[in-house]
């Protein structure tokens, strides 16, 4: 699931000041020895639906804000649209039969919410919930656990005309949908996060304005925080309440934030700590303290009414993490993210094809943060991969060792995380196909699998076979 670059290289523009611990010369990464992982560690890999599925206006489905926001002029850095994408829609089967080849254990996707109600509520689709029935089926068949994500940011667009995530209805409207799905695939799928990144989508999509819907300022983006914080914990209620069994969470993109430049100053810090107070606490400080940082308590009052934070404050089953960098800051008065700017990377800090940071160790303090600040819930990382130009195949391979690097320092990060005690359960790869990277469209490959966009043939690429060989090395 990728943030676009926003000038995400201007938003994380100096990631954390350590090092990348681990990372090795590209070349030498799949040479070296992995460590063994506790027995029951989840291996999978991770999707979203209008990042893989195309298939747009088939089987009923009606438009989501990114249908319309790809529609805009100037919105895509390369003109290109989710129509299409990879088609994983109608290609699942063959997909599915690749990550059983490489050992996975799990799959994550995302429910398009416009496929099984597509005027966000009121009457259901059948036929939008017909090919997650078989999804999950052909999972089970290949011994693959699903796991459901119900929302990524694919609002159904006539919700949006109604007022989307800045009207508080919307948090009942969600409640209603995720039962509906629940009640059709609950009986097979017991792993649920509710909502992908609910942080980033209200920082980039109600905030900044460059991902859909397109809005912008900071009572918006707390306007749409606030919502789906509401939205998930009266999900969680109505889920418990209609199906016992399952394991209920959330998905949250984290990253440590540090003072940039040599010579901090107290106003830099208090930057800092307002940075990270938005960024990493405006979901977990509601769902599990039940209440918002002190630094933004005024600023979210106007849209929290009585008994709010009451529902909001549900025990999680588990937290879903999504970590792929730092950030670095600075004091800046017109820094939209508490007053911070953002200063350079520090010397030597290798970087993607996006420009973003690579800080493996970055994870470990995520991780050790959730367990010292949140009470130590069993934590799986749900997002974590890397954006490079990749090359043609070549003899049925595409080679990438720059991902290989990537994904074994961060292995090696998940496991120092759990010799520091933290209750690390499993490991999603970021991403299991190429596809539509939001706001850059078709020209950013996170895949695992290379995806020929003209002719959808696929082709597993160097990270696809070290992974695997990890996960059967850690059995």
């Amino acid at each position: 699931m990728r943030e676009t670059t926003m000038r995400r290289r201007d938003l994380l523009a100096g990631a954390t000041g350590i090092a990348a611990a681990g990372l090795l010369p590209a070349g030498q990464a799949a040479a070296q020895p992995m460590p063994r992982f506790p027995a029951g560690f989840v291996w999978g890999s991770a999707t979203s639906s209008y990042q893989v599925e195309g298939a747009v206006d088939v089987d009923g489905r009606a438009p989501s804000i990114w249908d319309t926001f790809t529609r805009q002029p100037g919105r895509i850095a390369d003109g290109t649209n989710g129509d299409v994408a990879v088609d994983h829609y109608r290609r699942w089967p063959e997909d599915v039969a690749l990550m059983a080849r490489a050992g996975f254990d799990a799959y994550r996707f995302s429910i398009a919410w416009p496929r099984v109600i597509p005027q966000g509520t009121g009457a259901v689709n059948p036929k939008g919930l017909d090919v997650y029935d078989r999804l999950v089926d052909g999972l089970l068949a290949a011994r693959i656990e699903p796991w459901v994500c119900l929302y990524h940011w694919d609002l159904p667009q006539a919700l949006e005309d109604r007022g989307g995530w800045h009207d508080r209805d919307i948090a009942g409207w969600f409640t209603d949908y995720a039962r509906v799905v629940v009640a059709r695939l609950g009986d097979r799928v017991k792993h649920w996060p509710l909502i992908n990144e609910p942080n980033v989508h209200a920082i980039f999509g109600h905030g900044f304005g460059n991902h859909a819907p397109g809005r912008t300022g900071w009572a918006s983006y707390c306007a749409a925080q606030h919502h789906q914080n509401l939205a998930t914990g009266m999900a969680l209620d109505a889920i418990r309440a209609d199906r016992q069994g399952l394991t209920l969470g959330t998905i949250v993109s984290m990253q440590p934030v540090h003072v940039a430049g040599p010579n901090p100053t107290d106003a830099d810090r208090a930057a800092r700590d307002r940075f990270d107070a938005a960024w990493n606490r405006c979901n977990l400080d509601p769902m599990v303290h039940g209440r918002y940082p002190a630094v933004f308590e005024r600023d979210f009052a106007p849209f929290v009414r009585e008994g709010d934070m009451a529902t909001i404050r549900r025990p999680l089953d588990f937290v879903g993490v999504n970590y792929y960098g730092g950030a670095f800051v600075l004091d800046d008065p017109n820094g939209f993210i508490g007053g911070a700017g953002f200063g350079p990377l520090p010397a030597g800090t290798q970087v993607t094809a996006l420009g973003w940071p690579i800080v493996p160790h970055g994870m470990v303090e995520v991780l050790v943060d959730l367990k010292d600040n949140y009470g130590a819930p069993p934590v799986y990382i749900m997002e974590n991969g890397a954006c490079y130009d990749d090359p043609a195949p070549a003899g049925g391979l595409v080679a990438d060792p720059e991902r290989t690097a990537y994904f074994r320092a961060h292995l090696l990060a998940a496991r120092e995380a759990i010799a520091r005690g933290c209750d690390l359960r499993g490991y999603f790869a970021w991403s299991l196909l190429d596809n539509f990277e939001w706001a850059e469209g078709l020209r950013r490959r996170f895949g695992i699998v290379h995806v020929d966009f003209e002719t959808q043939v696929r082709t597993p690429k160097s990270s696809f076979h070290f992974l695997a060989e990890a996960i059967r090395a850690s059995r």
